[in-house]
């Protein structure tokens, strides 16, 4: 009797820093996912043409709840942000905050806080696919889109020979999986280099290594549900098994002792993950830093608990993507850069800051 009322109080207490460990997570997401529409919306009013953002909730207003016209609306206004903008910022909040999410994802995967959406070399075969409709015409009877599809293909081929080398002497691990995806990520890379060489196109040449560092240029409202559809499928699986990602940074003999198959789960994830950088490598070609960068700083600011990791990592990838895509399209008007130099240049540093300040010892 005395052991029971003994080991309340312990129970209580374990408890009560549980829910209050939750609940003080609860304002920082809310003020995240607030932040991520307020960068949304100002980040659509920036540009050559700069555009207010009662202006820009007007537009968008106009065209999805009928608000009506005003006399101080210009038609280029309206122009610029309904078919240029806004489907670019909104790719970019889609792109980043996947990437975020996939970033989060292989962190726990592959318990290394240095893995990021490119490792398992999914980027390189999207790559390569892609190179090969820009330069040589293959998939052109796809039409408008054939490049973003065969690099999707592409993709798709890079996750099954990964998934291949992985499983070639036993069951997938961890360190197996980095192996095999670094290895194809090498292969592709230079079949993709081997390509741009051999090719005599010039100016298709110059198209595929602006796409290889990234573009938010091509967004339009066709693709833009495909992309969401993918990625946002991707992330709420994710979230709905991360418990199980939890266990698995733990270790998998933590994940036997929970019930759960870490070799099925970790399959099931790479899918997962590797179909979420396909589309996002189709899309908007290939942008680093975001997928290794959002993943630390939720850490810092939520914790390792992947309940509010997850959401926080995606809220924070879309707005470094966002904010990046405006200082890739304004710093040298009226050229643009590809958001890869961006990223790179202003996230070596912080990404070096954080990692020598943070501790990982989950």
């Amino acid at each position: 009797m005395s052991t029971r009322s003994e080991a309340a109080p312990g129970d209580r207490a374990r408890t009560a820093h549980r829910v209050g460990w939750r609940w003080s997570r609860r304002p920082i997401l809310v003020g995240l996912a607030i932040l991520t529409v307020v960068s949304v919306v100002v980040a659509i009013g920036l540009g050559p043409v700069g555009v207010t953002a009662p202006t820009v909730l007007s537009i968008i207003g106009h065209y999805t709840i009928g608000v009506p016209e005003v006399a101080d609306w210009a038609r280029t206004d309206d122009a610029i942000i309904w078919e240029v903008r806004l489907p670019r910022v909104l790719l970019g909040a889609i792109v980043g905050a996947a990437l975020g999410v996939v970033g989060t994802t292989l962190q726990a995967l592959v318990r290394n806080p240095l893995a990021e959406p490119y490792i398992i070399g999914v980027s390189a075969g999207a790559s390569a696919g892609a190179a090969t409709a820009i330069l040589f015409g293959v998939g052109s009877w796809l039409g408008g889109e054939s490049v973003s599809i065969m690099a999707f293909l592409g993709a798709l081929g890079a996750l099954a020979l990964v998934l291949t080398l992985a499983r070639s002497t036993g069951r997938i691990t961890p360190s197996r999986m980095i192996v095999a995806g670094v290895a194809v990520g090498y292969l592709l890379s230079a079949v993709t280099s081997l390509l741009i060489l051999i090719a005599d196109n010039t100016e298709g040449a110059r198209a595929v290594v602006f796409w290889l560092l990234g573009s938010l240029a091509n967004a339009d409202w066709s693709t833009l549900p495909i992309g969401y559809l993918g990625m946002g499928a991707g992330m709420v699986l994710v979230f709905w098994w991360r418990r199980r990602l939890d266990l698995l940074a733990l270790g998998d003999e933590t994940a036997l002792a929970s019930g759960v198959d870490p070799e099925r789960t970790r399959l099931v994830l790479v899918v997962v993950v590797a179909l979420c950088v396909g589309f996002a490598v189709s899309l908007s070609g290939g942008i680093g830093f975001v997928g290794l960068a959002a993943p630390h700083i939720a850490r810092r600011i939520v914790g390792p608990i992947h309940r509010h990791l997850v959401p926080a990592s995606a809220a924070l990838g879309a707005i470094i993507l966002i904010w990046a895509d405006v200082a890739a399209r304004m710093a040298l008007q009226p050229r643009e850069l590809p958001i890869g130099v961006v990223t790179g240049v202003l996230g070596a540093p912080v990404l070096v800051a954080l990692v020598r300040k943070l501790p990982y010892n989950n």
